[in-house]
């Protein structure tokens, strides 16, 4: 599975950027986006206040944004830039790696950017800086490139919680609302595990199953012998009985080595190097032997020979922690030695059984603790457990748990591509908080992130909800849900079984796409009366014509009461308002029935009723369109270049000739009267319709229709002039649902904007009419041209428009 998702992966080309729907802050100026890239240099991520184009460029933009370069200047420096000037530029840090992709974080949070390296936020920070004059309302990320291509993968905005730089260790170890028994106990597990290590067993009798006696003292050294013989050769046999023998040794030579071993770094003076050379060299330790080897060539090298008394430093180098062959905490231990003696069950001291399938691993006490705080209090504390080989479990998956222990000796996930894997994946990551395998668990949260779909959140939620330690997950199911809601309540009837926490919190969520209130409607009435098939809220009405409300929804009447209200009944059909106010809903869920009636007189009495229009009821869900805004005159951020790109998917094609998009004229089509001119990105030199009669007056329109499937909530149009003088100055731009019936969205009277050929002009678009969605758009000339000898000819050769699109 991993390698076909790795081939899965967006590709952008040199000055264009990449804006995807989902990748966008939950709250303005505060988020974290983490991704994988794959570039020579100047990987390139853009912050801003709205989304742009594929073509949009950073260098070209007025509007306030912030500007990630890592890798520019030819894969020299990071830089930093604000609105298109630069306030970082440093040397050496956040580079590229073109030999495969490497992932990266980068968060803003009030103006502080933080960037880092790898896979978890706020873990192997880079770089930060703090704007002055912070930018607070950047939200969306836009993956761009300089002169090469760059590849990204991987890609997830994450929500920050209220500590967001404590983000990960409250996925560590979870949180918790208050204080509860045993908080101050778990405090303190958390302060002991970023100091633990492999370090803690040092020359420690705890869970030992051998020793060295060494020199003519015979000094006892406690030692474990899966730890030695993954790290080297040692003579040991498989008994419980072993004693290794070093009389020519002495104890600071045999500390240093296996200081070595379970830490990974030691230091000697010059004087006993040769003697650890040999020592280690005697028992294979060969990272040793090559530190060693390469110390006594500088030793040399310098004419610093034994007995000038300083001291040498010497570290395992762990410059690939990711590795297949090196361990994941950075000591010298041979994860395909060690994988071995597992398999083999050589060295092992305890017996893992699993109620109801019996024994299912042999692992080592020492390995185990060394990855779990629960594991190593478990074997060291007096527990049953500490003084019996045996360990039994229960209510544990043993799959799960088969590979939670794969984990812990080689440092990999393997879960294979199968039908069950979001399942096993679930079970794998509570299994690692239950045992407290802080990287599994991390690595378990990264890739749930990655493989979240419409189709997997719902039972990640169901799974995930009843866990403090899951909240980050279940924050983002969250809004995963929210924005696919009609899919979600849809595509099945798992949301059924959410408790009622989590079905309000996705309701109420500001990222809530949905393509009308009905869904919603009928979403919470299937949830409160426990549907066994998917229905709507006339199939409810049916049922309460020979039925009660109580006999319906049962133990899920109250929930019916809270849950009502986030319906925003106003913001439904007029004629569907009425037709709900005669129901049997109305008739017998009193508070159903005041919400409708509120609706109805909301509609009737327009946005008059200035005290109702502050309550989110009466609000459009501005993110149930795609925000499309206008940065520039003839930009290619709007609606219609958006239209021919097939919204989003490919090349732009001129959307009359894709059929996404239909424009008609006032006159008949000619040479010069030509609908696809009016989308096209050349210049047309006269372009224009004739004046008709509709009522009995005289005017000329271009009209566009967006299609029965898709709305247009205009905040913002664009025209421009043709060739001609033919300047207008009385004209109508409209909005309808029909066609037929007309509604203006704004009214130019006199208006002298445009007076020179070629001349692009744009016009924002304000008051109540901005709010609603309309089909159909067309500007209307209502009055005479400048152009005496032609003054009812519409001469506009190219018209955008720009709002939310759905």
């Amino acid at each position: 599975m991993m390698d076909e998702k790795e081939k899965k992966f967006l590709t952008v080309a040199p000055f264009q950027c990449a804006w995807r729907k989902d990748l966008k802050f939950r709250e303005a100026g505060r988020g974290c986006v983490a991704f994988d890239a794959f570039a020579h240099n100047d990987v390139t991520l853009v912050f801003r206040e709205n989304v742009g184009s594929q073509h949009y460029h950073y260098k070209r933009d007025n509007s306030p944004h912030y500007t990630v370069i890592l890798g520019s200047h030819r894969n020299r420096r990071l830089k930093i830039e604000v609105d298109g000037k630069t306030e970082v530029d440093v040397e050496g840090i956040g580079l590229c790696c073109s030999s495969g992709f490497q992932s990266y974080w980068i968060c803003i949070y009030d103006g502080l950017i933080s960037i880092g390296k790898g896979r978890y936020p706020f873990q192997n920070l880079v770089f930060q800086w703090l704007d002055s004059n912070p930018n607070c309302s950047v939200r969306y990320v836009g993956l761009s490139s300089w002169d090469k291509h760059v590849g990204y993968r991987n890609v997830n905005v994450l929500p920050l919680p209220q500590n967001h730089m404590l983000l990960w260790k409250q996925v560590d170890y979870g949180e918790y609302g208050g204080k509860e028994d045993g908080e101050d106990e778990l405090e303190d597990e958390q302060r002991d595990y970023e100091k633990w290590g492999l370090d803690n067993f040092l020359e420690s009798w705890e869970l030992s199953d051998t020793f060295f006696v060494v020199g003519e003292e015979e000094r006892p050294v406690p030692a474990h012998k899966v730890i030695l013989q993954a790290s080297g050769n040692f003579p040991l046999s498989l008994s419980n009985e072993d004693v290794v023998l070093l009389k020519d040794a002495t104890y600071p030579i045999l500390h240093a080595l296996l200081q070595f071993i379970y830490t990974g770094h030691t230091q000697i003076s010059e004087s006993q190097l040769g003697s650890l050379w040999a020592l280690s060299l005697q028992f294979e330790v060969m990272p040793l032997v090559k530190q060693c080897g390469e110390a006594v060539e500088r030793s040399k090298l310098n004419k610093k020979l034994s007995g000038s008394g300083r001291n040498v430093e010497l570290s395992n180098p762990n410059s690939r922690p990711h590795c297949r062959t090196t361990f994941p905490f950075g000591l010298p231990i041979n994860v395909l030695k060690l994988k071995k003696l597992y398999s083999a069950g050589e060295y092992s001291d305890v017996n893992m059984y699993i109620e109801g399938h019996g024994l299912v691993a042999q692992p080592h006490r020492v390995i185990l603790s060394l990855w779990s705080i629960p594991f190593a209090k478990m074997f060291t504390n007096g527990m049953s457990e500490s003084s019996s080989s045996k360990v039994s479990l229960s209510d544990v998956s043993p799959e799960a748990f088969k590979i939670m222990l794969d984990f812990i000796y080689s440092g990999e996930i393997n879960l294979e591509d199968s039908l069950d894997f979001g399942d096993l994946l679930l079970q794998l990551l509570l299994l690692a908080d239950k045992f407290g395998v802080t990287l599994l668990y991390q690595e378990c949260c990264k890739t749930l992130l990655e493989c979240l779909s419409e189709d997997s959140v719902c039972p990640i939620l169901l799974t995930v909800s009843s866990f403090p330690s899951c909240k980050l997950i279940e924050e983002t199911c969250e809004r995963k849900f929210a924005m696919n809601f009609d899919y979600c309540t849809t595509a099945s009837l798992d949301f059924i079984l959410l408790d009622e926490t989590t079905l309000s919190s996705i309701i109420q969520h500001q990222e809530l796409t949905v393509t009308s209130e009905e869904r919603i409607l009928d979403a919470i009435l299937m949830w409160c009366m426990g549907a066994k098939e998917l229905c709507g809220w006339e199939t409810v009405d049916e049922l309460l014509a020979n039925s009660t409300p109580e006999l319906i929804f049962q133990e899920r009447i109250k929930s019916l009461n809270e849950l009502l209200p986030f319906v925003r009944f106003p913001l439904l059909p007029y004629h569907m308002l009425k037709k709900l106010g005669q129901s049997n809903l109305s008739k017998h869920i009193h508070i159903f029935d005041n919400l409708v009636r509120e609706g109805i007189n909301y509609v009737e009495f327009g946005l008059a009723m200035a005290e109702s229009d502050q309550n989110k009821r009466f609000q459009h869900r501005r993110s149930s369109y795609k925000e499309l805004q206008y940065i520039c005159d003839g930009d290619s951020n709007g609606v219609l270049y958006f239209a021919g790109t097939s919204y989003g998917e490919h090349q732009w094609v001129n959307p009359v000739l894709s059929k996404r998009i239909t424009i008609t004229a006032s006159s008949p089509t000619s040479r010069y009267t030509d609908p696809k001119a009016l989308v096209s990105r050349t210049y047309q030199g006269t372009c224009f319709t004739g004046p008709r009669i509709e009522d009995g007056n005289k005017c000329a329109w271009w009209m566009v229709d967006f299609g029965q499937d898709h709305q247009l909530m205009c905040n913002c149009y664009t025209l421009r002039q043709d060739g001609s003088r033919a300047y207008i100055r009385f004209w109508n731009f409209q909005g309808s649902l029909d066609g037929k019936s007309w509604t203006n969205l704004r009214v130019h009277e006199d208006d002298q904007t445009i007076c020179k050929p070629g001349q692009f002009a744009s016009w924002v678009l304000t008051g109540p009419t901005f709010l609603l969605p309309f089909r159909f758009f067309r500007v209307v000339l209502t009055g005479p041209t400048t152009d005496a000898s032609v003054p009812w000819n519409l001469c506009i050769c190219y018209l955008e428009l720009y709002g939310f699109f759905r």
